[in-house]
């Protein structure tokens, strides 16, 4: 039972962090595409923010599934 509190523990962190890379990622590639062509910049910022959406519907499913195994044990 302890393990399954770990082991959600672990998950959550893990969930974060990779939820935190991808974006940190989306964000730098976007900047870069803004400053190669700055009269794109809306429709990059466009994609930036569904795709960073995207990534974080991910992350909270990834949460809250760890939520519901840590409660279930």
């Amino acid at each position: 039972m302890d393990l399954a509190h770990l082991a959600a523990g672990i998950g959550a962190g893990l969930t974060v962090i990779g939820g935190g890379l991808g974006i940190g990622k989306l964000a730098s590639s976007a900047m870069d595409a803004t400053g190669r062509q700055p009269e794109a910049a809306g429709a990059i910022r466009t994609s930036m923010i569904i795709a960073a959406a995207l990534i974080e519907g991910i992350s909270f499913f990834g949460l809250v599934i760890c939520i519901l195994l840590a409660l279930k044990a």
